[in-house]
């Protein structure tokens, strides 16, 4: 009798884990069909991105109407800003593909600076007539390659899955259609980088992409990454660490640490070989219900940046999602904000801890700058804002415009349209209204109903 019920138990165990499995299994696939599907999305959206770039530029270069020719232009940069979001979505991190990125921002920066001027009182010049036709062959060749790319991952029903997990294993197969065929483009681009460097109206995005070139100090060692990544994280004594180099080829050197506490904390960051500058960290561990203040909690941010050494700041935004905290810090030069230092502390509102640090923009924009006296007052630039405009803080500050350049300009804060609050810049030499941003106002909270 005891023998037949613990075989009939045994079956119930073996049947459930069976099941168990099963589910697991088939959660774990459709995870996985999402993850390729969307990969696939990318992919062919950026090829036909590609397609109509070069289209388009090629219907510039025909068109006689300075009317037509400047809607033509800010087609053409919208259309780069859409590609540049497809290769952000394609599992490429461990891929270099910057130069290709780069490639795309010179067409956008140079179509957007010459859709924005008056074409009638300064039509194209020679030089940026010739500009344009470099572009138009470039980007024609590029899409080529990006063709060839997809007419083989099509033939050959390729795995965006494959290429990712290739790429993070390191273990490149010799014949992977759609990483060799990336290199290629890559490796092209990389060509046409160098030549349009040459031509001062494109070159403002490498000016300001410089990645982290100028940063001084010695190289460090893996184990000073382990260091810097206990002492942000807090993780102390970890259970487990993985540090992963950057691969070759990329823009910058790098060292990726993973810690794990076994008690659901697990903490990455990436931390610069040269000098040991920490680029970002982030905390996965489940926030709970919230028990602090955001006051509170933007005193735990300003601790934690005078902790880590990080003078010179001031915070700028804060906001609330959810149980997180997220403040925004960028130097203070003399009175002037740096908008292009800036730094972004994540904390948690149910203890104080800091679960997230980005200082890619502080690291990038960090420099001597020689701020120049404002050529207009205070007042003077009031008069450029709208009317309807209630002010209630201004300030100076330095930002980046849509043109790639740094600007000084005076911040306003104020209110309009019934209670909504914008943030207005007014160039502080010429009275233009570099960026007009609408504040996020607070969430609607809705009533349970059913």
């Amino acid at each position: 009798m005891f023998r037949n019920v613990l075989i009939a138990v045994l079956a119930v165990v073996a049947i459930g884990a069976g099941a168990w499995g099963y589910q697991e299994h088939q959660e774990k696939n459709t995870i996985l069909i999402h993850a390729e599907n969307n990969y696939q999305r990318a992919f062919h959206d950026l090829s036909y991105q590609m397609d109509m770039l070069h289209e388009k530029l090629g219907a510039t270069l025909a068109m006689n109407s300075n009317k037509s020719l400047s809607p033509a232009l800010a087609d053409v940069w919208r259309i780069t800003s859409d590609a540049r979001s497809q290769v952000g979505q394609l599992p490429l991190t461990l891929l270099p593909f910057n130069k290709t990125e780069e490639f795309l921002s010179n067409i956008g920066t140079f179509s957007y600076k010459t859709a924005v001027r008056n074409l009638d009182d300064e039509p194209l010049s020679e030089a940026e007539q010739k500009t344009l036709n470099n572009l138009y062959q470039q980007s024609g060749e590029l899409r080529n390659e990006l063709r060839q790319v997809q007419h083989l991952a099509l033939k050959n029903n390729l795995r965006w899955m494959d290429v990712e997990l290739a790429l993070a294993s390191g273990k490149e197969n010799a014949d992977n259609t759609i990483i060799d065929g990336f290199k290629t483009v890559e490796k092209r681009a990389t060509g046409y980088d160098e030549k349009n460097l040459q031509d001062p109206s494109i070159i403002s995005f490498q000016e300001r992409e410089e990645n982290f070139k100028h940063l001084e100090g010695e190289k460090i060692s893996k184990n000073d990454a382990i260091t810097l990544a206990k002492k942000y994280s807090g993780i102390n004594e970890p259970k487990n660490i993985e540090v992963t180099e950057n691969k070759k080829g990329a823009a910058y050197g790098f060292y990726n640490v993973v810690l794990t506490n076994g008690k659901g904390h697990e903490a990455t960051m990436d931390v610069t070989k040269k000098g040991g500058y920490p680029i970002w960290f982030i905390d996965s561990r489940e926030v709970k219900d919230q028990k602090i203040s955001l006051n509170e909690a933007m005193n735990r941010a300003d601790e934690f940046l005078k902790r880590h050494n990080y003078d010179q700041l001031e915070m700028a935004e804060s906001m609330q999602y959810d149980s997180v905290g997220m403040f925004t810090y960028v130097t203070n030069q003399d009175g002037v904000r740096i908008y292009p230092e800036s730094i972004r502390v994540k904390v948690a509102l149910d203890n104080g801890q800091i679960i997230g640090f980005a200082a890619d923009d502080y690291l990038k924009g960090r420099k001597e700058r020689d701020l120049p006296e404002p050529a207009l007052s205070l007042e003077e630039a009031r008069g450029y804002l709208n009317s309807e405009l209630e002010v209630v803080d201004n300030r100076l500050a330095v930002i980046v415009n849509d043109l790639g350049e740094e600007v000084l300009s005076y911040e306003f804060l104020g209110t309009m349209n019934k209670g909504d609050t914008y943030r207005m810049y007014i160039n502080a030499d010429n009275g233009t209204e570099e960026k007009v941003e609408k504040m996020k106002n607070a969430e609607p909270i809705y009533e349970e109903v059913l």
